[in-house]
């Protein structure tokens, strides 16, 4: 079975009355877990980006502390745990201040849990890697915003 595209979906949708709508969201809700924390920052979330911000900074921080430093292949995993789900919660923002807080949040708990980043060649392109994701984040925002995170930038 081919799915629909987005544009029919969006027609189909204006045409359903809102209890049809909310019955449809509720069993979208159901199937995936993924699609029940959309849901969630959607309707719950979204409307205090700040809030949300520091709730993925707390869950970074306790992240974090869980991660197994005795040996440099479980904190890779770690880190790799994380990230995945940190790009979980930015996917879902879609907002790219948010995105360059978070990771900024991130590289700098990196930076200063004591992982040795620069014994693994994986964990040092994965921190590489943020450092990028970062710059192309800033770039599309304002001028203002940017100058505000260069100075933290730097620090990296």
């Amino acid at each position: 079975m081919k799915p629909a595209s987005l544009a029919e979906i969006r027609k189909e949708l204006k045409t359903r009355d809102p209890k049809e709508l909310a019955e449809l969201c509720l069993r979208l809700g159901r199937f995936k877990k993924d699609n029940k924390e959309l849901l969630s920052y959607l309707l719950f979330e979204a409307q205090d980006e700040a809030a949300y911000i520091e709730a993925i900074k707390y869950d970074i921080d306790d992240m974090m502390d869980e991660i197994n430093t005795s040996h440099i292949y479980y904190a890779k995993k770690g880190l790799q745990k994380i990230l995945r789900q940190l790009n979980k919660n930015i996917r879902y923002s879609g907002n790219k201040q948010t995105e360059v807080e978070v990771l900024l949040y991130f590289c700098q708990a990196v930076r200063d849990s004591g992982i040795p980043i620069h014994r693994s060649t994986v964990i040092t392109n994965m921190y590489e890697r943020q450092k990028v994701k970062i710059q192309k984040a800033l770039s599309s925002l304002h001028e203002d915003i940017q100058a505000d995170y260069e100075s933290v930038i730097e620090e990296l």
